[in-house]
Protein backbone atom coordinates (compact mmCIF):
# COMPACT_ATOMS: atom_id res chain seq x y z
CA UNK A 1 0.00 0.00 0.00
CA UNK A 2 1.12 3.71 -0.79
CA UNK A 3 -0.22 6.99 0.33
CA UNK A 4 0.31 9.83 -1.56
CA UNK A 5 -0.04 13.32 -0.13
CA UNK A 6 -0.90 16.45 -2.31
CA UNK A 7 -0.80 20.15 -1.20
CA UNK A 8 -4.55 20.81 -0.83
CA UNK A 9 -4.52 23.93 -2.86
CA UNK A 10 -2.21 25.16 -5.52
CA UNK A 11 -3.19 28.76 -6.82
CA UNK A 12 -1.73 29.84 -10.26
CA UNK A 13 -2.43 32.35 -13.55
CA UNK A 14 -2.69 35.92 -13.02
CA UNK A 15 -2.70 38.02 -10.06
CA UNK A 16 -2.63 34.80 -7.87
CA UNK A 17 -1.39 36.90 -4.96
CA UNK A 18 -4.98 38.18 -4.26
CA UNK A 19 -5.21 34.28 -2.60
CA UNK A 20 -3.41 36.25 0.41
CA UNK A 21 -6.40 39.13 0.79
CA UNK A 22 -8.75 36.97 2.93
CA UNK A 23 -6.48 36.86 5.73
CA UNK A 24 -7.24 39.47 8.32
CA UNK A 25 -6.74 39.67 12.16
CA UNK A 26 -3.74 37.36 12.27
CA UNK A 27 -0.44 36.83 13.42
CA UNK A 28 1.86 36.15 10.43
CA UNK A 29 5.35 35.00 10.05
CA UNK A 30 6.94 35.89 6.60
CA UNK A 31 10.32 33.87 6.27
CA UNK A 32 12.38 34.95 3.48
CA UNK A 33 15.82 36.32 2.61
CA UNK A 34 17.41 39.79 2.10
CA UNK A 35 17.38 39.94 -1.80
CA UNK A 36 13.65 39.09 -2.28
CA UNK A 37 12.54 41.59 0.77
CA UNK A 38 14.09 44.36 -1.36
CA UNK A 39 11.69 44.15 -4.40
CA UNK A 40 8.64 45.52 -5.19
CA UNK A 41 6.50 42.57 -5.49
CA UNK A 42 7.20 41.96 -1.78
CA UNK A 43 7.02 45.15 -0.62
CA UNK A 44 3.72 45.39 -2.37
CA UNK A 45 2.55 42.45 -0.56
CA UNK A 46 3.91 42.87 2.75
CA UNK A 47 1.83 46.57 2.09
CA UNK A 48 -1.31 44.73 1.48
CA UNK A 49 -0.79 42.18 4.55
CA UNK A 50 0.09 44.59 7.01
CA UNK A 51 -3.18 46.82 6.68
CA UNK A 52 -5.39 43.84 8.84
CA UNK A 53 -2.44 41.65 10.38
CA UNK A 54 0.26 41.44 12.79
CA UNK A 55 3.35 40.95 10.69
CA UNK A 56 7.03 39.97 11.22
CA UNK A 57 9.63 39.04 8.88
CA UNK A 58 12.36 36.84 9.15
CA UNK A 59 14.36 37.97 6.32
CA UNK A 60 18.34 36.39 7.25
CA UNK A 61 17.76 33.12 5.22
CA UNK A 62 21.16 32.67 3.44
CA UNK A 63 21.92 29.36 0.49
CA UNK A 64 21.53 25.91 1.90
CA UNK A 65 20.32 26.86 4.81
CA UNK A 66 22.48 25.89 7.75
CA UNK A 67 20.95 24.23 11.24
CA UNK A 68 22.21 27.79 12.35
CA UNK A 69 19.88 29.55 10.66
CA UNK A 70 16.89 27.48 11.09
CA UNK A 71 17.39 28.02 15.26
CA UNK A 72 17.68 31.86 14.58
CA UNK A 73 14.09 31.40 12.84
CA UNK A 74 12.97 29.77 15.65
CA UNK A 75 13.53 32.32 17.75
CA UNK A 76 11.57 34.59 16.16
CA UNK A 77 8.85 32.11 15.49
CA UNK A 78 8.54 31.26 19.15
CA UNK A 79 8.55 35.12 19.81
CA UNK A 80 5.71 36.51 17.50
CA UNK A 81 4.10 33.38 17.69
CA UNK A 82 2.14 33.47 14.39
CA UNK A 83 -0.72 31.11 13.56
CA UNK A 84 0.47 31.96 9.69
CA UNK A 85 3.54 31.36 8.39
CA UNK A 86 4.50 32.66 4.40
CA UNK A 87 7.69 31.34 2.51
CA UNK A 88 8.74 33.38 -0.34
CA UNK A 89 11.47 32.64 -2.02
CA UNK A 90 13.63 29.90 -3.59
CA UNK A 91 14.27 26.24 -2.65
CA UNK A 92 16.25 27.84 0.34
CA UNK A 93 13.69 30.45 1.47
CA UNK A 94 11.28 27.64 1.55
CA UNK A 95 13.20 24.75 2.79
CA UNK A 96 14.27 27.63 5.84
CA UNK A 97 10.47 27.82 6.30
CA UNK A 98 9.46 24.54 6.73
CA UNK A 99 12.65 23.62 9.26
CA UNK A 100 11.45 26.63 11.73
CA UNK A 101 8.07 25.38 11.27
CA UNK A 102 8.66 21.47 12.11
CA UNK A 103 11.04 21.72 14.61
CA UNK A 104 9.58 25.39 16.52
CA UNK A 105 6.40 23.06 16.79
CA UNK A 106 8.30 19.33 17.66
CA UNK A 107 9.69 21.87 20.79
CA UNK A 108 6.44 22.84 21.90
CA UNK A 109 3.42 19.81 23.47
CA UNK A 110 1.15 22.47 23.23
CA UNK A 111 1.35 22.74 19.58
CA UNK A 112 0.15 20.72 16.46
CA UNK A 113 0.94 21.34 12.89
CA UNK A 114 -2.87 21.70 12.52
CA UNK A 115 -2.71 24.93 14.43
CA UNK A 116 -0.68 26.51 11.51
CA UNK A 117 -1.70 27.34 8.07
CA UNK A 118 1.61 27.22 5.85
CA UNK A 119 1.55 28.96 2.28
CA UNK A 120 4.70 28.90 0.25
CA UNK A 121 5.24 31.37 -2.67
CA UNK A 122 8.41 30.37 -4.73
CA UNK A 123 9.97 32.60 -6.53
CA UNK A 124 12.29 30.41 -8.83
CA UNK A 125 11.55 27.15 -11.20
CA UNK A 126 13.28 24.46 -9.96
CA UNK A 127 13.41 22.96 -6.29
CA UNK A 128 9.30 22.17 -6.08
CA UNK A 129 9.81 22.61 -2.56
CA UNK A 130 5.84 24.25 -2.25
CA UNK A 131 4.89 20.85 -2.86
CA UNK A 132 7.01 18.45 -1.09
CA UNK A 133 7.35 17.11 2.20
CA UNK A 134 11.02 17.01 1.62
CA UNK A 135 13.50 19.94 3.27
CA UNK A 136 17.25 20.03 2.77
CA UNK A 137 19.00 21.26 6.03
CA UNK A 138 23.09 21.93 5.94
CA UNK A 139 25.26 20.90 8.76
CA UNK A 140 28.35 22.90 8.79
CA UNK A 141 30.20 21.61 10.91
CA UNK A 142 30.12 18.14 9.52
CA UNK A 143 30.10 19.81 6.12
CA UNK A 144 26.78 17.29 4.86
CA UNK A 145 23.31 17.89 3.62
CA UNK A 146 20.58 16.25 5.34
CA UNK A 147 17.42 15.98 3.50
CA UNK A 148 14.42 15.68 5.79
CA UNK A 149 11.16 14.11 4.97
CA UNK A 150 7.90 14.44 6.68
CA UNK A 151 4.40 14.89 6.25
CA UNK A 152 4.03 17.82 8.03
CA UNK A 153 6.68 19.64 6.11
CA UNK A 154 3.39 19.85 3.15
CA UNK A 155 2.26 23.50 2.60
CA UNK A 156 -1.23 24.06 2.85
CA UNK A 157 -1.20 26.45 0.02
CA UNK A 158 1.02 27.34 -2.99
CA UNK A 159 0.86 30.32 -4.61
CA UNK A 160 2.99 30.23 -8.29
CA UNK A 161 3.02 33.68 -8.99
CA UNK A 162 4.79 34.91 -12.12
CA UNK A 163 5.47 38.16 -10.34
CA UNK A 164 8.55 37.72 -9.36
CA UNK A 165 9.83 35.82 -12.50
CA UNK A 166 10.29 39.33 -14.86
CA UNK A 167 14.09 39.55 -13.39
CA UNK A 168 14.98 36.16 -12.75
CA UNK A 169 19.23 35.90 -14.28
CA UNK A 170 19.56 33.27 -17.12
CA UNK A 171 22.01 31.38 -14.57
CA UNK A 172 19.48 30.80 -12.19
CA UNK A 173 16.83 30.17 -14.97
CA UNK A 174 19.37 27.27 -15.98
CA UNK A 175 20.41 25.89 -12.87
CA UNK A 176 16.66 25.91 -11.32
CA UNK A 177 15.50 24.23 -14.64
CA UNK A 178 17.93 21.68 -14.58
CA UNK A 179 17.04 20.56 -10.72
CA UNK A 180 13.47 20.46 -12.11
CA UNK A 181 14.40 18.38 -14.96
CA UNK A 182 16.60 16.01 -12.44
CA UNK A 183 13.71 15.74 -10.24
CA UNK A 184 11.27 14.36 -12.80
CA UNK A 185 13.61 11.86 -14.44
CA UNK A 186 14.60 10.36 -10.91
CA UNK A 187 11.09 10.61 -10.17
CA UNK A 188 9.85 8.42 -13.59
CA UNK A 189 12.71 5.77 -13.00
CA UNK A 190 12.37 5.52 -9.00
CA UNK A 191 11.26 2.15 -7.06
CA UNK A 192 8.38 3.99 -5.66
CA UNK A 193 7.01 5.24 -8.91
CA UNK A 194 3.25 5.06 -9.65
CA UNK A 195 1.32 5.77 -12.46
CA UNK A 196 0.36 8.89 -10.96
CA UNK A 197 3.77 10.13 -10.22
CA UNK A 198 5.33 8.94 -14.20
CA UNK A 199 2.22 11.15 -15.82
CA UNK A 200 3.11 14.15 -13.75
CA UNK A 201 6.92 13.35 -14.41
CA UNK A 202 6.61 12.96 -18.27
CA UNK A 203 4.49 16.38 -18.26
CA UNK A 204 7.26 18.05 -16.47
CA UNK A 205 9.74 16.93 -18.82
CA UNK A 206 8.16 17.58 -21.75
CA UNK A 207 7.06 21.47 -20.50
CA UNK A 208 10.87 21.71 -19.21
CA UNK A 209 12.56 20.84 -22.78
CA UNK A 210 9.77 22.81 -24.78
CA UNK A 211 10.82 25.97 -22.41
CA UNK A 212 13.55 26.59 -20.89
CA UNK A 213 15.68 27.90 -23.65
CA UNK A 214 12.72 30.33 -24.33
CA UNK A 215 12.83 31.15 -21.31
CA UNK A 216 16.37 32.45 -20.87
CA UNK A 217 15.47 35.20 -22.85
CA UNK A 218 16.43 38.42 -21.49
CA UNK A 219 15.89 41.24 -24.33
CA UNK A 220 12.24 40.83 -24.80
CA UNK A 221 11.17 38.13 -21.51
CA UNK A 222 8.94 34.87 -22.58
CA UNK A 223 6.49 35.10 -19.80
CA UNK A 224 4.67 31.95 -21.16
CA UNK A 225 7.95 30.32 -21.04
CA UNK A 226 8.43 31.52 -17.57
CA UNK A 227 5.19 30.70 -16.20
CA UNK A 228 5.47 26.93 -18.24
CA UNK A 229 8.58 26.60 -16.25
CA UNK A 230 7.46 27.89 -12.91
CA UNK A 231 4.11 24.87 -13.57
CA UNK A 232 7.08 22.31 -14.63
CA UNK A 233 8.90 22.89 -11.26
CA UNK A 234 5.66 22.62 -9.20
CA UNK A 235 4.90 19.42 -11.50
CA UNK A 236 8.18 17.59 -11.01
CA UNK A 237 8.08 18.58 -7.30
CA UNK A 238 4.64 16.61 -7.51
CA UNK A 239 6.16 13.77 -9.19
CA UNK A 240 9.03 13.27 -6.83
CA UNK A 241 6.87 14.14 -3.53
CA UNK A 242 5.04 10.81 -4.52
CA UNK A 243 7.93 8.88 -5.87
CA UNK A 244 11.15 9.99 -4.40
CA UNK A 245 14.32 10.24 -6.45
CA UNK A 246 17.43 8.58 -6.19
CA UNK A 247 21.33 8.81 -6.20
CA UNK A 248 22.37 11.70 -7.74
CA UNK A 249 20.05 14.12 -5.84
CA UNK A 250 22.05 11.61 -2.88
CA UNK A 251 25.63 12.26 -4.74
CA UNK A 252 24.66 16.06 -4.86
CA UNK A 253 23.88 16.49 -1.20
CA UNK A 254 27.00 15.05 0.20
CA UNK A 255 28.94 17.13 -2.53
CA UNK A 256 27.29 20.15 -2.20
CA UNK A 257 27.38 19.64 1.42
CA UNK A 258 31.40 19.43 1.09
CA UNK A 259 32.00 22.30 -1.35
CA UNK A 260 29.16 23.94 -1.43
CA UNK A 261 28.37 24.58 -4.94
CA UNK A 262 25.19 25.13 -6.94
CA UNK A 263 22.68 22.20 -6.22
CA UNK A 264 21.22 22.53 -9.61
CA UNK A 265 24.64 22.51 -11.81
CA UNK A 266 25.53 19.26 -9.57
CA UNK A 267 22.63 17.51 -10.37
CA UNK A 268 23.31 18.18 -14.17
CA UNK A 269 26.80 17.58 -14.19
CA UNK A 270 25.68 13.81 -11.78
CA UNK A 271 22.99 12.76 -14.66
CA UNK A 272 24.75 11.57 -17.13
CA UNK A 273 26.72 8.99 -15.46
CA UNK A 274 23.90 8.24 -12.72
CA UNK A 275 21.47 6.91 -15.84
CA UNK A 276 24.61 5.01 -17.49
CA UNK A 277 25.07 3.08 -13.96
CA UNK A 278 21.41 2.84 -13.45
CA UNK A 279 21.14 1.22 -16.90
CA UNK A 280 24.54 -1.16 -16.70
CA UNK A 281 25.97 0.71 -19.14
CA UNK A 282 28.61 2.55 -16.81
CA UNK A 283 29.24 -0.99 -14.58
CA UNK A 284 27.90 -3.86 -16.04
CA UNK A 285 25.09 -5.85 -14.38
CA UNK A 286 23.33 -8.89 -14.72
CA UNK A 287 20.43 -7.88 -12.49
CA UNK A 288 16.91 -8.63 -14.21
CA UNK A 289 15.75 -5.36 -12.51
CA UNK A 290 17.96 -3.47 -15.49
CA UNK A 291 15.70 -4.70 -18.21
CA UNK A 292 12.54 -2.28 -16.56
CA UNK A 293 15.20 0.59 -15.46
CA UNK A 294 15.86 0.42 -19.00
CA UNK A 295 12.70 0.60 -20.24
CA UNK A 296 12.16 3.30 -18.38
CA UNK A 297 14.76 5.03 -19.77
CA UNK A 298 13.98 4.63 -23.61
CA UNK A 299 10.61 6.09 -22.56
CA UNK A 300 12.27 8.98 -21.36
CA UNK A 301 14.55 9.19 -24.30
CA UNK A 302 11.25 9.13 -26.91
CA UNK A 303 10.22 11.97 -25.00
CA UNK A 304 13.48 13.59 -25.78
CA UNK A 305 12.92 13.03 -29.23
CA UNK A 306 15.23 9.43 -29.64
CA UNK A 307 12.95 6.74 -31.43
CA UNK A 308 15.22 4.06 -31.27
CA UNK A 309 13.92 0.93 -30.21
CA UNK A 310 17.13 -0.70 -29.04
CA UNK A 311 17.08 0.20 -25.08
CA UNK A 312 20.97 0.57 -24.79
CA UNK A 313 21.25 2.70 -28.05
CA UNK A 314 18.09 4.68 -26.78
CA UNK A 315 19.81 5.38 -23.58
CA UNK A 316 23.34 6.86 -25.12
CA UNK A 317 21.14 8.89 -27.31
CA UNK A 318 19.63 9.98 -24.02
CA UNK A 319 22.62 11.30 -22.37
CA UNK A 320 24.02 12.85 -25.61
CA UNK A 321 20.61 14.82 -26.03
CA UNK A 322 21.30 15.53 -22.31
CA UNK A 323 24.62 16.76 -22.78
CA UNK A 324 23.76 18.88 -25.63
CA UNK A 325 21.13 20.92 -23.52
CA UNK A 326 23.44 21.26 -20.58
CA UNK A 327 26.11 23.00 -23.24
CA UNK A 328 23.14 25.41 -24.47
CA UNK A 329 22.90 26.40 -21.10
CA UNK A 330 26.34 26.84 -20.32
CA UNK A 331 26.12 24.64 -17.28
CA UNK A 332 29.17 22.22 -16.19
CA UNK A 333 29.50 19.14 -17.66
CA UNK A 334 32.13 17.43 -15.01
CA UNK A 335 33.14 17.90 -11.63
CA UNK A 336 36.15 19.89 -12.61
CA UNK A 337 34.37 22.73 -14.24
CA UNK A 338 32.69 22.94 -10.95
CA UNK A 339 36.41 24.22 -9.82
CA UNK A 340 36.45 21.53 -7.69
CA UNK A 341 40.24 20.73 -6.92
CA UNK A 342 40.96 16.71 -7.65
CA UNK A 343 42.86 16.05 -5.11
CA UNK A 344 40.33 17.29 -2.53
CA UNK A 345 38.14 15.13 -4.01
CA UNK A 346 40.44 12.13 -3.92
CA UNK A 347 40.81 12.55 -0.38
CA UNK A 348 36.96 13.30 0.07
CA UNK A 349 35.47 10.60 -1.92
CA UNK A 350 34.97 7.73 0.21
CA UNK A 351 33.29 10.46 3.07
CA UNK A 352 31.24 11.30 -0.09
CA UNK A 353 30.33 7.90 -1.17
CA UNK A 354 29.10 6.85 2.20
CA UNK A 355 27.32 9.43 2.99
CA UNK A 356 25.35 9.39 -0.27
CA UNK A 357 24.82 5.73 0.97
CA UNK A 358 23.06 7.12 3.68
CA UNK A 359 20.91 9.81 2.45
CA UNK A 360 16.77 9.68 2.35
CA UNK A 361 17.20 9.68 -1.65
CA UNK A 362 19.33 6.86 -2.15
CA UNK A 363 16.59 3.76 -1.27
CA UNK A 364 14.81 4.62 -4.05
CA UNK A 365 17.02 4.61 -6.48
CA UNK A 366 16.15 1.92 -9.41
CA UNK A 367 19.45 0.40 -8.66
CA UNK A 368 21.04 -0.83 -5.29
CA UNK A 369 24.77 0.89 -5.22
CA UNK A 370 27.45 0.06 -3.54
CA UNK A 371 29.93 2.23 -2.08
CA UNK A 372 32.76 1.48 -4.83
CA UNK A 373 29.60 1.92 -7.60
CA UNK A 374 29.11 5.69 -6.01
CA UNK A 375 32.75 5.93 -6.05
CA UNK A 376 33.38 5.26 -9.75
CA UNK A 377 30.60 7.35 -10.80
CA UNK A 378 32.44 10.14 -8.79
CA UNK A 379 35.18 9.26 -10.56
CA UNK A 380 33.55 9.18 -14.32
CA UNK A 381 32.17 12.50 -13.54
CA UNK A 382 35.34 14.58 -12.79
Amino acid sequence: MKTLYFVPEIVIGKNSLERLSVYRQKKILIITDAFIQSTEVFKAIHSSLNQENDITIFSDVVPDPPIENIIEGIKIFNSSDPNVVIAIGGGSAIDAAKGILYFAIESRADKQRNDYQFIVIPTTSGTGSEVTNFAVITDLEKGSKYPLVEKELLPDISILSIDFLENLPKNIIADTGIDALTHAIEAYVSTQATTFSDALAEKAIKLILDNILKSMQTDKVDFTAREKMHEASTIAGLAFNMASLGIKHSLAHALGGEFHKVHGRLNGTLLKNVILYNSGLLINNSEETLAATKEKYRELARIFGVKLQNSDLAINQLVQRITKLLRELDMPLSLKEHQIDRQELDNLADKLASTALSDRCTPTNPRVPSKDDLLKILKESY
